[in-house]
């Protein structure tokens, strides 16, 4: 007699089980806003502190900040060792999505953040905001756009059945662009801007927050995958550092916040004027990204994560690069903690977008690859 089995009575709840974030991810939001209470009530009732901590650079007159570079690498460095330059052999196969996301993150999106900084910061916020801090606004907003996101994008591609291996190659790719294209772009828009940058500093800022921990962590991920294994490295070495990047983060916002303490207390109403413009600007380059994938026949799981790319930005080394650039308490360094605030339920509202367009989105698609 043939033996029957029993189905799993719990497979269909594990295959209904909707994909969630972790419960850090879930609610950034909301700690970056206990961060702004904790920096502000850090800077007013420990003002000596701050000042110390403002005055530590690594060398005099270098606008890098110790404490602030310290956090960053804690940051940035984990989100390096993820990606796999070994996946850009990928690219010849499916280029259009990958030529699609390139297009609006460097040839449109920084380039259409100045643009509405300058519609909104300089004239229809002319009122409530002086001609000096729109441009500082606009510096700020436009570092942010500038750079593409990283470590985030996997978890949107995950929320929205990306192609994961194609997603790699969209993110190593921008991020070897960043190297070339990052200060060119920024000195370009803030030049326009009529924001005077010293070159060398921003130059710096990408030697030390870009090319030293994509370096770091290409090197890093190379000697440990050939002496231990991707499964080891996977699965025991990378989620060690996970809890090093969170608490990396909520310090750098606390200490951010905690330079900005007196000016915050008087320009709460300055963080909603920011976040109109970076809100605009995400669903824009986002719609534009998933329309141009649909028109050119770009599977969906290849277009929801390009999309994603496109609205998304690396708001770990913008936040750095303005405070190398502007200094801690800046108008710049400001914007750019507005882009943290706003990011994560912002992009979720995009994922979700991106889900219940699936079905509409592939009536496009017959029989295409990418």
């Amino acid at each position: 007699m043939e033996k029957t089995t029993k189905p799993d009575p719990h497979m269909h709840l594990q295959r209904e089980m909707p994909k969630r974030l972790n419960v850090f991810e879930r609610f950034l939001s909301l700690w970056v806003l206990i961060c702004m209470v904790v920096g502000v009530a850090v800077g007013k009732l420990m003002p000596d502190l701050v000042a110390a901590l403002s005055r530590m650079e690594f060398g005099e007159g270098s606008q890098i900040h110790v404490p602030i570079a310290v956090l960053i690498w804690l940051m940035i460095f984990p989100m390096m060792l993820k990606i796999d330059f070994g996946a850009l052999g990928g690219i010849a196969r499916k280029p259009k999505g990958l030529l699609i996301t390139l297009f609006v993150n460097w040839l449109v999106k920084p380039f259409s953040m100045a643009l509405l900084a300058w519609i909104f910061f300089h004239h229809l916020f002319s009122t409530w905001i002086d001609p000096e801090t729109a441009k500082s606004y606009t510096a700020g907003v436009i570092i942010l756009a500038a750079a593409p996101c990283t470590a985030m994008v996997f978890v949107w591609s995950y929320l929205t059945d990306g192609d994961p291996a194609y997603t790699l190659v969209q993110i190593a790719v921008n991020d070897l662009l960043m190297l070339f294209l990052f200060a060119p772009i920024v000195m370009l828009l803030l030049g326009v801007a009529d924001v005077v940058v010293p070159s060398k500093t921003l130059i710096v800022s990408v030697l030390v927050f870009i090319v030293i921990p994509l370096s770091a962590g290409y090197l890093t991920r190379s000697a440990l995958l050939k002496s231990r294994g991707k499964e080891w490295f996977e699965n025991r070495f990378l989620p060690r550092f996970h809890p090093v990047t969170v608490i990396a983060l909520l310090l750098t916002l606390v200490l951010i916040f905690a330079f900005q303490a007196e000016s915050l207390l008087m320009k709460w109403f300055a963080v909603i004027l920011i976040a109109i413009p970076i809100l605009i600007q995400v669903y824009f380059n986002s719609s534009l990204t998933y329309t141009l994938m649909r028109i050119f026949k770009v599977p969906h799981n290849v277009a929801s994560p390009g999309a994603l790319i496109g609205a998304s930005n690396f708001f770990e080394l913008a936040v750095a690069v303005a405070i190398t650039l502007f200094g801690p308490s800046s108008g710049a360094a400001l914007a750019c903690v507005v882009g943290v605030l706003v990011e994560v339920p912002v992009m979720l509202s995009v994922c979700n977008i991106c889900n219940r367009s699936r079905t509409w989105y592939n009536r496009a698609l017959p029989a295409a690859s990418a």
